[in-house]
């Protein structure tokens, strides 16, 4: 079994921990305010589903062109009236892309006319997060991530290769987040969030590819998130 396929095993396994995990709750003070209205509990579990738009701070392309899935599991545990810990296991595509066509900075003979970087993570997000008395809220963390697997690849004229393997990513790297979930209907909720690398992802970078030796992953998440509440 490769690498890709246990941890999709080790998330669907996670997830159904955590759903019978919901089953046995604690009960709180009575009120009518927070996440739990409907049902006054400390933990509550569910599913989260979207897409990563990703870029790569560093290599010598902008905009956030990369699409991926995330997708995983998701917990809150309470701690007071309006605030609750988060924690997420997920799997989550980052990387870089471009179809712009462009010189290389290295040799002005050569054009470069496709570029991917992609990046498969684990990933572990743990933040605090504030709700307001219609269960929307907002969160800052931080993220843990282990890559799973990597690739990068490019095209040009004329045609050349290169070593890759040489100019190797980080394993393990952590990321700052800021997110925001809109309560839509019962559990379901509307996410948004925001990630930047806290270290680079990368010290040694490909120089006919890359303006900087650092780079960082630098994307935006839009997700559907369903509680168990």
């Amino acid at each position: 079994m490769n690498k890709s396929r246990k941890f999709a095993a080790l998330i669907v396994i996670n997830v159904l921990l955590l759903v019978f995990g919901s089953l046995a709750h604690a009960q709180i003070e009575d009120e009518t305010e927070g996440l739990y209205i409907e049902r006054p509990q400390v933990f509550t579990v569910g599913f989260v589903g979207g897409a990563n738009f990703c870029q790569v701070d560093g290599d010598s392309y902008a905009g956030y062109h990369k699409a991926g899935l995330n997708i995983g599991g998701i917990g809150y545990a309470r701690i007071y009236r309006r605030v609750a810990l988060s924690f997420e296991l997920l799997y989550s595509q980052k990387g870089a892309r471009s179809n712009d066509v462009r010189y290389s900075p290295l040799d002005s003979a050569s054009l470069i006319t496709k570029y991917n970087i992609n990046l498969n993570y684990a990933e572990i997000p743990l933040m605090i997060n504030y709700f307001d008395k219609r269960k929307s809220h907002f969160g800052l963390g931080m993220s843990y991530n282990r890559l799973v697997t990597s690739t990068e690849t490019m095209e040009s004229l004329p045609a050349s290769t290169m070593d890759f393997t040489k100019y190797p990513f980080r394993k393990d790297s952590y990321d700052l987040v800021a997110s925001a979930q809109m309560h839509i209907w019962k559990g379901l909720f509307f996410n948004i969030r925001f990630q930047y690398a806290m270290v680079p992802v990368r010290t040694m970078s490909p120089p006919a590819l890359a303006r900087a030796q650092k780079q960082f992953n630098n994307l935006w998440t839009v997700r559907l998130m369903y509680l168990f509440i």
